[in-house]
């Protein structure tokens, strides 16, 4: 552990006991290396030597193993702490455990790559060690990298959780100047034109190719009217909130319900229906299904889209699936099954 009067831009640290010991180590190797020169051994007889290993690429040991997104926030989350019962401080040349003590060090040692880490530009380019997806599909333990300018511009920031339904900021670990290790929210990446761009860790499966998109849904919060509010209210319906009324008017009532349905479903409890809610409402319907799901569908089809022979009656009869064959035909990316699931309820609403 390094003095408490360690300067925040700390330089290489004093001898530690680790320190002495390679001292003496290269000592002891210098011995033996001029006994061996004048031929004395001090190897016993039956000794043989030491196989040499073969070397390791770096994209080797990155990708040797695999972390849960779990593991990866859990060593983030250890430099919050780890100087003097603070964050660590932030530096370009200082290492901490052998890891850089700047964002991409940071990233690195949250990760497991090699000491002391590549940089962010590496991180960012190197297919073996990230992949590139969209800020939809952003999950625990994935990067935002800004790769352009220099290395006092240049940043890379771990996402942890959205902080809200409307998904305009995310809880983030990151390793920033003057402050260090920090734990707060953010919104890098998330504006149009932005030079932070979303990436995957090979480490927690990124890797083999581009990874299957989410759906996308919109954002509906209080003021909010139409027929995507209908839907929305008779999906709330749907999971037991019957005191909402299907009006396609998002007041105070649909907030309320909307605010318990994500409580009750672990969500960010903000009244407001982004794509994480809607991923938590929307149910699969078949032919055969009855109910207030139903209803959303037949909403969707009859008023929005003006499918004329769907009636809005809760019944997922045989017009109802000809309706949703129809619409899937007319979507690419769109399985044409006649089975509504997440994908065809994202491309409804």
């Amino acid at each position: 552990m390094f003095p408490a009067s360690f300067p925040a831009s700390f330089p290489t640290p004093p001898p530690t006991p680790r320190t002495r010991r390679r001292v003496r180590t290269a000592l002891v190797s210098a011995v033996v290396g001029a006994l061996a020169a004048v031929g004395v051994s001090l190897l016993p007889a039956t000794a043989t030597a030491a196989p040499v290993a073969s070397p390791v690429s770096s994209s080797q040991v990155a990708t040797a193993s695999t972390m849960t997104p779990q593991e990866m926030l859990n060593r983030a989350a250890t430099w919050l702490t780890a100087y003097n019962g603070g964050p660590v401080p932030y530096s370009q040349t200082a290492t901490w455990g052998g890891y850089r003590t700047d964002c991409s060090g940071y990233v690195s040692m949250a990760l497991g790559l090699w000491k002391p880490g590549p940089n962010t530009v590496g991180l960012a380019t190197d297919r073996s060690l990230t992949t590139p997806i969209r800020v939809s599909d952003l999950r625990a333990g994935d990067l935002l990298i800004d790769a352009e300018g220099t290395n006092t511009t240049r940043h890379v920031v771990i996402f942890e959780k959205w902080a809200n339904s409307s998904r305009t900021a995310y809880w983030a670990y990151e390793q920033r100047g003057t402050y260090g290790t920090t734990h707060r929210t953010l919104g890098y990446g998330l504006t149009a034109g932005s030079e932070y761009k979303p990436y995957r860790p090979v480490k927690l499966g990124g890797g083999g190719g581009t990874p299957a998109p989410t759906p996308d849904y919109p954002v509906l919060k209080q003021g909010s009217t139409g027929t995507n509010v209908t839907a929305a209210q008779y999906l709330l319906r749907a999971h037991g909130h019957t005191d909402v009324a299907a009006d396609g008017v998002y007041g105070p009532k649909t907030a309320s319900a909307a605010r318990s349905f994500q409580s009750a479903n672990g969500l960010a409890v903000d009244g407001v229906i982004g794509p994480d809610t809607f991923s938590e409402l929307v149910v699969t319907l078949r032919e055969g299904a009855r109910g207030e799901a139903v209803r959303a569908l037949q909403t969707l089809l009859a008023k929005k889209y003006g499918y004329p022979n769907v009636t809005v009656d809760g019944v997922f009869g045989p017009l109802t699936k000809d309706a949703v064959l129809d619409f899937q035909r007319d979507r690419s990316g769109l399985t044409v099954d006649g089975i509504v699931g997440p994908r065809t309820w994202a491309a409804l609403i």
